[in-house]
């Protein structure tokens, strides 16, 4: 079982053996350009920390896993489609990441994989203690009743790297009960926690007219950049419905104490709103090897190679309060944590599906991603988590309903 360098006030020295889940992806690869730069500080003397990266896995990218592997000197990696890679030990196929983490020891692991394929690998890394620096929202929109319990029995701790989650880490870390990090229950003096959006690139849109946007329109993100799901999301504001449920497991806050409010400028990631009539917010530029720096290293507070806040350039916070009505997805999360359960798969999957059908297969409009998702929710009833094959039972039946949707939308008119 891997175990934290740490010295006896906490803060981390010596060296820290990382496994990267989703390693050329987005995400993955600007991780390691954090390792690298944070390896390069500890060389020059200016961290007391080594990053080791142990394995790295990937989709289908073997290309790029390869020369990943050379550079990092990574004899484990792990492939879901392919043949392997030569000069390491590769493990193929569909749990080959689950079977990275259970084989090879780390104190971290970066868990990166979009949607739910990279639920099996991140739970096996939570039920073997280790800490998990969590880029996939779905696995514990999914199966939050699973991952917390075991994080909390076995010790593990899931550091945000979402930039909201990140910041809302933040925010709240110097209050009682808070320091460790996550999983944590936010205490009583926290009346609220708001996770901010941009509001994609649809926020000044026409609902009409969003309706029938192109994938190149609805990939054209005005301040972050993001693999293409993940900015489908944000332009259907389901990503901040993933990130409500997600906020939900990891402060053990309710719906109601959980906001979202649109901010342009993606400036402002989080804000505590505390019982006093204070708040505490989260600000820094909208460049993801931020809060994955903060992921790595933290409690350490090192120079960073993301880009840094220009505080002289901010003249004004823009904020509005999004229409649940236009944004039904806002919505739909709330009834997510409400219902608890299996609900959450169901969300999870049928967004995921409907994705698929509209940016690979385009057999719906834009418009219809987020209609199919609450059909989904109103046709399976949420059950019970026991298990993870509760989980991928729901998953199956919402993924089964939307292909019977998407047919039949692309039979009257979408082609």
């Amino acid at each position: 079982m891997g175990g934290r360098s740490a010295t006896s006030g906490g803060e981390m020295r010596g060296v820290r053996r990382v496994i990267v889940l989703g390693s050329t992806g987005s995400i993955g690869t600007q991780a390691l350009e954090v390792v690298r730069h944070l390896n390069g500080l500890h060389g020059s003397g200016a961290s007391p920390v080594r990053f080791e990266v142990v394995g790295l896995s990937a989709g289908r990218n073997a290309g790029l896993l390869a020369a990943q592997a050379r550079e990092f000197g990574v004899r484990e990696c792990a492939l879901a489609e392919g043949g392997g890679i030569e000069g390491v030990r590769c493990r193929v196929g569909s749990g080959a990441g689950e079977a990275l983490v259970r084989e090879v020891e780390a104190d971290l692991v970066l868990a990166a994989i979009v949607g739910v394929a990279g639920l099996r690998a991140t739970l096996a890394a939570v039920d073997l203690g280790r800490d998990v620096a969590l880029a996939n929202k779905e696995t514990l929109v999914a199966a939050g009743a699973l991952v917390i319990p075991a994080a909390r029995r076995t010790g593990a701790r899931l550091l945000p790297v979402d930039s909201e989650h990140s910041a809302a880490w933040q925010c709240l870390a110097g209050l009682p009960g808070c320091a460790e990090g996550p999983p944590l229950v936010a205490p009583a003096c926290v009346r609220r926690l708001v996770l901010t959006a941009s509001g994609g690139p649809f926020r000044t849109w026409s609902a009409g007219r969003a309706y029938d946007a192109t994938p190149e329109q609805a990939l054209a993100h005005p301040t972050w950049s993001m693999g293409a799901k993940v900015t489908i999301d944000s332009a259907t504001l389901v990503n901040k419905g993933l990130e409500v449920v997600e906020a939900h497991w990891l402060f053990g806050l309710g719906a109601d104490r959980i906001g979202v409010l649109i901010h342009p400028g993606s400036v402002v990631h989080a804000i505590a709103e505390l019982a006093d009539g204070s708040a505490i917010a989260q600000l820094g530029a909208p460049d993801m090897r931020v809060p994955i720096q903060h992921a790595l290293s933290a409690p350490l507070r090192l120079p960073g190679c993301g880009r840094a806040l220009d505080l002289d350039a901010l003249r004004t916070f823009e904020f509005e309060t999004p229409c649940e009505e236009r944004f039904a997805a806002i919505a739909l999360a709330r009834r997510v944590v409400e219902a608890g359960g299996t609900a959450g798969a169901v969300f999870n999957a049928a967004n995921e599906a409907a994705v698929d059908a509209f940016l690979r297969a385009r057999s719906i409009p834009f418009g219809r991603i987020v209609e199919v998702v609450g059909e989904a929710m109103e046709a399976i009833a949420p059950g019970p988590v026991r298990s993870l094959a509760d989980v991928m039972e729901a998953d199956g039946a919402a993924r089964a309903f939307v292909a019977s949707r998407v047919g039949a939308a692309a039979g009257r008119s979408v082609g």
